[in-house]
């Protein structure tokens, strides 16, 4: 079970194994498309729970395809002592005899979780945490059936992986429901092995939908519940009193800090990545080359857009990528994808991330005000690693420069020293060499070193520019900064206020 420390934003990972798969198991997986049976339509074949009634009837039902995932990782041993001379070799002295015993150069680890059977021919969901680095995988069903497994495919995106059973045929099966049809307060049933004790149950609602946890993981979007999800519950079932699977049991807070907080997988997110898990062993998503952030209250009145306009703002368009060749420009506001309305950034990169590579689509966007749709064909997404990028910060010396009080920043030309330095263009902005301490700049993150780019998406090629821009804004007003640190580019919007003797 994945542990999360609020304080710290990060993941504990308590249950952190994986395997790779064979290429053997993915070609038996390849020609099946669909290997779940789903809850819609098949009512008859579930359990209902009437008000007030007993969980009992539902858990038998269920119970049967709920398993145990036992894990086995070989680890080095940091800490072992190394022969130089090589161990038992003839005539070579131990010169670490003299310092105690020697350790073990490797030892095992063990680790429990859970998941459920999805297929008769015993295919199992389960978290890609409680399987990750693992050298052997046990499944334990709950009639004592033991099965050596192996993982067919898995996602570290969404910590999802597909295990196929060794020998299986004819096992118990569990009904995939909606999530999408989830709705804050349903009632929700955990079924697991917690710290090792098999078949748990625990029950509680759906605390909320759409939960982020702070981890830099666009793909983040978790059910919360407080329906009691300890160590060992990982990779286990959360159901509806339908008896359909509506979520992998996934991530808790930290003990010390709160209880009550348990997360859950979407079991829609994992119907997406199953047929591809079943294919090719991982998961190919679509990509635009966009940064994109949330559009803010104060980001929305720089632009002029209407107050509680929802949408992801396009931060940085990658030169040659797809949103380039649709026409796509920094500034846009993305607020819808084939019709269906964009909330926020993480919604968009979900929905972009769902098109296969190669697919096409059509974004709706506003562009100073006005909307325009663009039609892309979206490409493979890189790892994260190398879209992220650097940010290394970089400063400029000291100049001669201008002060801009409203603002409450001190700006000097880019000149072509400071732009070689800076690795830019001569003619792409101004450079902020002092920043007011506690005045609007400042508070809205501005930082000495920061290149100016755009005021309101117009380029600024020189400080009379910037001045020009910003004179007419009034206190309490909001104007948008385009600027780049390091080698990235974004919005920041500042409201005008006050200010305070500026920082050297």
């Amino acid at each position: 079970m994945r542990r999360i420390a609020i304080t710290a934003a990060t993941f504990a990972v308590v249950l952190a194994v994986a395997f790779g798969c064979s290429s053997d198991t993915r070609a038996e997986a390849a020609p099946l498309k669909q290997i779940w049976r789903d809850g819609s339509g098949q009512a008859a074949a579930l359990v209902s729970v009437p008000g007030g009634a007993s969980l009992a009837p539902l858990v038998k039902a269920v119970k049967p395809a709920v398993v145990n995932v036992s894990t086995t990782t070989v680890m080095k041993n940091p800490h072992a002592r190394v022969n130089p001379h090589g161990d038992g070799e003839e005539g070579a002295p131990d010169f670490f005899q003299f310092f105690g015993p020697r350790q073990p150069r490797e030892f095992k680890g063990q680790s429990l979780g859970s998941g459920f059977i999805i297929n008769a021919d015993g295919y199992v969901l389960t978290n890609n945490h409680v399987v990750q680095n693992a050298t052997d995988i046990k499944v334990v069903l709950a009639d004592a059936r033991e099965f050596a497994a192996k993982v067919v495919g898995r996602d570290p995106s969404t910590d999802v992986a597909l295990l196929k059973l060794e020998k299986a045929s004819g096992l118990p099966t569990v009904a995939l429901g909606d999530s999408d049809q989830l709705e804050q307060g349903d009632f929700v049933m955990a079924l697991g092995s917690p710290f090792g004790f098999r078949e748990s149950v625990t029950f509680g609602v759906v605390s909320a939908k759409d939960r982020t946890l702070n981890s830099g993981n666009p793909f983040d979007d978790f059910i919360q519940t407080d329906a009691a999800i300890n160590q060992g519950n990982s990779g286990g079932p959360l159901f509806n009193l339908k008896g359909e699977v509506v979520g992998i049991n996934t991530a808790i807070i930290s003990p010390q800090i709160g209880q009550g907080l348990g997360f859950a997988v979407p079991i829609n997110l994992a119907k997406q990545v199953v047929p591809q898990l079943l294919a090719t062993g991982k998961v190919a998503r679509g990509y635009l080359g966009v940064s994109v952030s949330d559009l803010t209250p104060d980001l929305a009145q720089g632009f002029g857009v209407a107050a509680g306009t929802k949408g992801a703002l396009v931060q940085n368009v990658l030169p040659g990528s797809p949103a380039a060749k649709a026409g796509a420009r920094a500034g846009d506001i993305v607020v819808a994808v084939n019709g269906k309305a964009v909330e926020g950034s993480s919604q968009l990169t979900r929905t972009v991330s769902a098109v296969r590579p190669g697919g096409k689509l059509t974004l709706t966007v506003l562009r100073k005000g006005k909307r325009q749709e663009l039609a892309a064909t979206v490409a493979t997404r890189p790892d994260e690693d190398k879209i992220a990028g650097g940010t290394e910060e970089e400063t400029p010396g000291e100049k001669p420069a201008k002060k801009d009080e409203k603002l409450g920043v001190r700006v000097q030309p880019l000149t072509p020293e400071l732009a070689r330095e800076l690795r830019v263009p001569a003619d792409a902005g101004v450079v902020v060499v002092g920043v007011t301490e506690d005045g609007p700049a400042d508070k809205a993150g501005i930082r000495r070193g920061d290149l100016v780019l755009e005021v309101n998406l117009q380029p600024v090629s020189g400080v009379d520019e910037l001045a020009a821009a910003v004179k007419k804004l009034k206190a309490g007003e909001v104007v948008n900064l385009r600027i780049r640190r390091g080698s990235q580019s974004i919005f920041v919007p500042i409201r005008i206020g006050g200010e305070a003797p500026a920082k050297k």
